[in-house]
């Protein structure tokens, strides 16, 4: 199996640390024991995670986490070997337990963290300077009440090594009788002399807690104490009342310079006088090249992100790709220590400053912005502690920052993933650009919306002017299952960005989509239906609680919070089946109970607990059931009325396929042939498309594609092509009308910036229809019947 990297930066990447998933057909692979990645002929460090296994206890999925050298300007090719003779012999990243914590080696930066501390570091260690918990405190936590204390539990290790270590520990910050809860985790690797921290917030109150600001700050000058300015600092905004972007200088030093340069240009002098120590500060965004505010003799540098500065500045990236970069540094002639906030335009607001001090990251920054996190929420953020040589040169601190940002992604062919048939076989023999270049842009054409809690998640507008948020905005919360969309998408093209989509969506999903937090035990661990705010005034229903991508999530990054939150979800789900809404067969309708076996069965197939299935056997029955009641899967509408929703049935048939392709059996397949006859003899119009559903006022012109799926569905079970022809004015509409992706408006809607596009829904829900409807005509040479145009 070959390993692909992109061309990408400029620079070499010496031993750069990078990980990717690998999919294995049932029985292949038994081991990863011997496994090994090769480039050149030499051995890469590599460390190998089972996410997944097959029934027969092989494995399914493997993500390993290597080393690779990545050319300038160049890509490479790597060799993956299942069965391998000898082991890299470098010395990787090791944790060891200590008598009150643990303590990490890396090769470059040796730390220890203590149990039950104030800090996240007891000491730290990177061969030029001897740091102590009093060099970092926090992040510390303000709101209405006043500051927070910390208290950081105990430490665990999730990821021991060689390549990567990484260790976790929960706490709280804690005020009088209030306690919000976060996570601290901790990310080293092999000979690197950079640590990623990811600060992971719960607000474990009753409570909307209003957070008026959050910040970490490191000092490598032990002089300085916290109360220099750290959690008063109100932002300057001189003469201008936006005050977005501009470089913040504290007035009261006299003596120092402050110098302003865009990339690695010529130093412009803005402020101050000629340097007379030898401390430098440094500040710096990007979007195309870094803009650098450089302070001399210890001079304070500012920078920060607001909604109005988004607004005005120009981007032409994906985003859940890359926006730009976001640092600050601080370097003596001792140490430097460099810190980038991760993704901070699109988690705005940010303020990072560097001082006499040391540095200031500001993760929500003194009265920017309005964060205001709803009971049950969480929000991860993320910053890279780069420790360097007094003299590293600038282009280098903005070169790992930018890397940090968009790092080095290696691929497999898509092939792999279709011999392997690990997912949905989304994987046509026979291509057509007009199809794939509509799906492409359906995947690309989706709202941004910026803000910390509205990254990843993007705004409905159909929900919206329904007044389904009472006027306010309502989010699509991730409706359809739009990471699992990405992530098949990414597995049948290798293209970059869906990945990325994948990575920042279910992100979004796991920390502000996921009740965390709550008093109704219906609540906990669910996913909220599509509403305002995300969760306000939101309800769970199994039809908007989605598992496979927060899973897909899980392979692609050896995240196991994505399977904890999978299996959150589906408790949750089991809770919610064995209340009186689903006691009757037929009352809750088609897309309740076909999403809740969706969701189940993709549990089933992740962990074999057969804790899941005895619910899928109840959905089943309660199919046959409601189709002998009702002589088909109608559903109650009016009180007087059962009518036919096709697109329902669709999801009900979907889901009940997925579990018969896991446990087959004639009678379920006999059902689903009656219920898609029922469908295409019922629900079609004389123009070739299916009607929205069955009633006098509401029979008007359907092309919702979920219909296209139950078709592929048909044929699949029957072979018969008769079934495919019901669908080619819906396919041949919805391939056509497919718009491109471009660059939209902005503007600013509560604590978002909203960019301009689709709804995240409407690729989600249309993908797995097209596509696998798509194969389908191929498959059967139908693909040459239907009317295409690019």
């Amino acid at each position: 199996m070959k390993i692909y990297f992109d061309k990408l930066y400029r620079y070499d990447r010496l031993q750069e640390p990078a990980g990717i998933a690998l999919p294995f057909k049932e029985g292949e692979l038994k081991t990863a024991d011997r496994i090994a990645i090769t480039q050149n002929g030499r051995k890469c460090m590599v460390q190998p995670k089972v996410t997944s296994k097959h029934a027969d206890g092989s494995i399914r999925y493997l993500y390993v986490d290597f080393l690779a050298d990545i050319p300038a300007n160049k890509g490479a090719v790597l060799e993956f070997e299942k069965e391998s003779d000898g082991k890299c012999e470098e010395k990787g990243v090791s944790v060891t337990q200590t008598g009150q914590g643990l303590c990490v080696d890396t090769g470059c930066v040796t730390f220890t963290v203590k149990n039950n501390s104030q800090n996240i570091f007891e000491t730290l260690d990177d061969g030029r300077k001897h740091y102590t918990a009093q060099n970092f405190e926090g992040p510390y936590l303000k709101d209405d009440m006043g500051l927070y204390d910390i208290n950081i539990g105990e430490w665990k290790i999730i990821d021991a090594g060689p390549v990567k270590c990484v260790i976790r520990a929960k706490g709280s910050n804690i005020l009088n009788n209030k306690k919000v809860d976060f996570e601290i985790t901790l990310t080293s690797y092999a000979a690197k002399s950079w640590i990623d921290v990811s600060y992971r917030i719960i607000n474990t109150t009753y409570d909307e807690l209003h957070i008026k600001s959050l910040v970490f700050y490191a000092k490598p000058d032990e002089t300085v104490t916290a109360s220099d300015d750290l959690f008063d600092m109100h932002i300057n905004m001189g003469n201008d009342s936006t005050g977005c972007g501009d470089v913040l200088t504290d007035n009261s030093k006299e003596n120092g310079p402050v110098y302003h340069t865009r990339g690695t240009g010529e130093l412009e002098m803005i402020s101050g006088k000629a340097p007379v120590s030898n401390v430098r500060t440094l500040v710096g965004s990007s979007n195309y090249k870094t803009d650098f505010y450089i302070g001399r003799d210890g001079v304070q540098v500012n920078k920060i992100i607001d909604d109005a500065y988004l607004v005005k500045e120009a981007n032409e990236h994906f985003a859940e790709v890359f926006y730009g970069t976001f640092l600050a540094d601080y370097t003596d002639g001792n140490d430097g220590l460099c810190i980038t906030v991760y993704q901070a335009q699109q988690n705005y607001p940010k303020a990072v400053k560097a001082y006499d001090g040391g540095v200031a990251v500001m993760l929500v920054p003194e009265d920017i912005g309005n964060v205001v996190m709803q009971s049950g929420m969480a929000k991860e953020q993320r910053f890279l502690m780069h420790f360097h040589e007094p003299d590293m040169q600038m282009w280098e601190l903005d070169n790992r920052s930018t890397i940090y940002q968009m790092p080095d992604r290696p691929c497999i062919a898509p092939e792999e993933f279709k011999k392997a048939e690990v997912c949905m076989d989304v994987f046509p023999e026979h291509l057509v650009d007009e199809v794939e270049i509509a799906l492409i842009a359906r995947a690309d054409n989706h709202s941004r919306c910026y803000g910390m809690l509205n990254w990843g998640d993007s705004i409905d507008m159909g929900y919206t002017l329904q007044g389904r948020g009472g006027g306010k905005p309502v989010w699509s919360n991730n409706e359809y299952d739009y990471p699992h969309s990405c992530a098949l998408m990414y597995a049948r093209t290798g293209i970059r960005r869906f990945l990325d989509y994948l990575i920042v969506s279910a992100k979004h999903q796991m920390d502000v989509d996921v009740c965390h937090y709550s008093k109704n035990p219906l609540r906990i661990g669910g996913q909220w239906e599509h509403t305002a705010g995300h969760c306000k005034n939101g309800i769970m229903v199994c039809s908007h609680e989605w598992v496979e991508g927060v899973i897909d999530y899980y392979h692609f990054t050896g995240d196991e919070r994505g399977l904890e939150t999978a299996i959150s979800i589906g408790d949750n789900i089991l809770r919610l089946l064995d209340t009186p809404m689903y006691a009757k067969p037929g009352e809750a309708n088609a897309r309740e109970t076909g999403w809740a076996l969706r969701a189940l069965v993709a549990l089933y197939v992740e962990t074999r607990d057969e804790k899941w299935l005895a619910k899928c056997e109840w959905i089943i029955d309660s199919f046959k059931i409601w189709e002998e009641e009702y002589g088909n899967w109608l559903a109650p509408y009016t009180d007087n009325t059962l009518i036919r929703v096709g697109f329902m049935i669709s999801v009900a048939a979907g889901s009940v396929m997925r579990y018969y392709r896991v446990f087959p059996r004639e009678d379920i397949k006999q059902m689903l042939i009656r219920a898609i006859d029922d469908i295409v003899e019922n629900c079609t119009l004389d123009n070739g498309l299916f009607y929205y559903k069955e009633l006098p006022s509401l029979s008007r012109n359907g092309n919702n594609t979920l219909l296209l799926e139950s078709l592929a569905i048909a044929y699949e079970l029957t072979g018969d092509k008769k079934y495919l022809e019901y669908g080619f004015k819906t396919f041949e509409t919805n391939i056509n009308n497919t718009g491109r992706a471009g660059v939209g408006s902005k503007k600013v809607i509560d604590d978002a910036v909203i960019v301009s596009g689709d709804s995240t829904k409407g690729f989600a829900q249309s993908f797995i229809p097209l596509v696998t409807y798509y194969k389908a005509l191929g498959d059967t040479g139908l693909i040459n019947n239907v009317k295409l145009y690019s």
